[in-house]
């Protein structure tokens, strides 16, 4: 770990510390607003806590100058009840304060996760492909449950005390002027050397964070069904081992590290806490023996001394603890600025049911402004139509779909459905008329009829089992001990490809909408299964359009066209008998993958 802890102990000596603006404190602030009357309540607290505290040491200076050189034991007795009554009070308030503070502490990161997880749903796909798993898990819990510590810790210790030290000199100075300042004079020592501490303190925190987000991300990938799968078939348990063995050390040299930030500085302040009650105890007697002050006086110094000095402990560690702070709202507020490329327009209206004739004019697309994907795009497809998309590996099929219901911006041209640009209408109405399989299914670890119901969330028990019926999917269910209401695992890991396929086929059947997106639907299927769901898909798709992106010869000669995609361009649009007469990149295609289909299948 020690080779970890060196690696890193330079590392981001560049890092800029946030800066303390009015909007960014605004924004802060923002968060609180909405719990304005607890945290008056919280700050009423601080003050009778505050204002209480101070009366034990005062009943201490009159126990021993009044009680028992009277040999009073009523005024003795008086002096002990009341100092166990405030006591008591105290810890009532403390109990009442510290329920306030975690109410609104846990309310903040309840709105907080909320808006986060809203904010991040409503993100473009291109968001997901260029950020890390790991670090978007981080960003929604680790780093806004550290606004918790920043609530009861920063805000909180900063206000409390604020008002002890306020309250606790007032009456020192009012008790003996001289033996205040003597008490006060060590005060700036505390303080000096905060700036540089909290400036290392928050690069070493802010990496650490960085360094979590790794963590989970290797957790995230290898400990997952298909990074399990993977890592054991290629027998890289050890080196995916090491890698996380490696991480997690620089997470705990780096976390070892802020802990031990100002450790010299933290000596010199315990030293000098011990040094005053000693001056005030040289000092104070020589008053004493001039007559200007009383033992107990003495004493009720030392107590109040204690009082006098944790805050400013305390205070001065606020520019670390406010660093920190802000290097977690820092931290959060940039996922929560990072722009939704794809939302509504303020004047967008609703879709309502569709005939589905879909048109690309002239459109472009880049994930990048280096790398052109889609160039000059125009087609026109008749509702009830089924169109194939037929094309090299990498060609921009999968672009074109994911364009439709606007899961990418276009960067130039439109997409019209029924006439209609899709981006002159709601994202919500525009997706409920567009169903999508894709190429690797996807299931949630839940029961069958969970999943099924992503497709209509009120579906009765008949439409479920038509809907399975349609996929050739439903007498499989019925062999499963728990039939519709069998967990299928995470990701679906307890069903085949090809089961896992038909269900989420029949999820999409259940939605019933009028443009449905078919991403190599049938590319885990045996030939049966496959032959069964063209079979239900002809009702299906009769009055609806589809686009299909197929290998399968089978599938793009049931089409009615079919679009030829080549670097991202329509090279050729016709049926199958017509570009197969055309000595052009479909004959290509035919030739080199799908005549051996016919051949199979003829032997077959």
């Amino acid at each position: 770990m020690a080779t970890g802890i060196s690696r890193l102990r330079y590392a981001d000596e560049k890092l800029e510390m946030p800066k303390v603006t009015r909007a960014m404190l605004a924004r802060i602030l923002s968060y609180f607003i909405p719990y304005r009357m607890r945290m008056l309540l919280v700050i009423g607290s601080i003050i009778l806590t505050s204002i209480l505290g101070l009366i034990p040491p005062i009943l201490i200076k009159n126990i021993i100058d009044k009680a028992l050189p009277q040999k009073d034991l009523k005024l003795l007795s008086i002096y002990i009840f009341i100092s166990i009554g405030i006591t008591i009070i105290l810890g009532l308030l403390d109990v009442a304060q510290s329920y306030l503070s975690t109410l609104i502490s846990k309310h903040i990161i309840l709105n907080m996760k909320n808006q986060m997880y809203s904010h991040l749903q409503h993100m473009s796909l291109n968001f997901y492909s260029k950020a890390l798993p790991g670090e978007i898990t981080t960003r929604l819990t680790s780093d806004i449950d550290g606004i918790q510590d920043i609530f009861n810790t920063t805000v909180i210790n900063t206000l409390s005390s604020c008002v002890v030290l306020v309250s606790t000199a007032i009456v020192l100075i009012t008790m003996n002027w001289k033996l205040a300042i003597v008490g006060m004079i060590i005060l700036p020592t505390f303080i000096i050397p905060t700036r540089k501490v909290g400036k290392v303190k928050w690069k070493i925190a802010t990496h650490s964070q960085e360094k979590i987000s790794e963590l989970y991300q290797i957790i995230q990938e290898t400990l997952s069904i298909s990074g399990a799968i993977i890592t054991k078939i290629f027998t890289k348990e050890k080196d995916e081992y090491e890698k996380f063995k490696q991480t997690n050390e620089e997470v705990i040299g780096l976390q070892i590290r802020e802990s031990l930030v100002g450790r010299w500085f933290r000596m010199t302040i315990s030293t000098f806490l011990a040094m005053g009650p000693m001056l005030i105890y040289f000092y104070g007697g020589y008053l004493f023996v001039k007559g200007e002050i009383s033992i107990g006086s003495i004493i009720a110094f030392v107590a109040l001394l204690g009082r006098l000095y944790s805050p400013v402990s305390q205070l001065s560690n606020i520019h670390i603890d406010v660093t920190r702070s802000l290097a977690l709202f820092q931290r959060i507020f940039e996922y929560f600025d990072q722009k939704q490329e794809i939302e509504d327009k303020l004047e967008a209206t609703s879709l309502e049911l569709i005939l589905g004739r879909v048109d690309f004019e002239k459109v472009y697309f880049s994930y990048n402004s280096r790398v052109q994907v889609l160039e000059d795009i125009s087609f026109s497809v008749n509702p009830g139509t089924m169109v194939a998309l037929v094309g090299s590996s990498g060609a921009g099929k999968t672009t074109i779909t994911n364009l439709i219901p606007r899961l990418y911006e276009v960067i130039q041209g439109s997409i019209k459905i029924d006439g209609r640009d899709i981006r002159e209408v709601t994202l919500e109405s525009l997706r409920k008329q567009i169903g999508i399989v894709m190429q690797e299914p996807y299931l949630f670890n839940d029961t069958i009829e969970e999943n099924l119901r992503y497709g209509k969330s009120n579906a009765t028990q008949e439409e479920l089992i038509k809907a399975c019926k349609a996929a050739y999917i439903h007498d499989f269910i019925m062999t499963l001990p728990d039939d519709y209401k069998t967990v299928v695992g995470n990701r679906g890991i307890k069903l085949s490809g090809g089961e896992k396929q038909r269900v989420s086929i029949a999820r999409v059947l259940l939605k019933n909408p009028r443009i449905i997106i078919l991403d190599e639907a049938t590319s885990s299927l045996d030939s049966v299964s496959e032959m069964y769901i063209q079979k239900a898909m002809v009702p299906l798709l009769k009055n609806r359009t589809s686009f299909v992106i197929a290998h399968r010869l089978s599938t793009i000669l049931a089409s009615d066209q079919i679009f030829v995609i080549e670097n991202g361009k329509v090279a050729e649009i016709g049926t199958h008998a017509e570009l197969i007469k055309k000595d052009g990149l479909y004959r290509q295609l035919y030739e080199t993958q799908f005549k051996a289909q016919v051949q199979s299948m003829s032997v077959d």
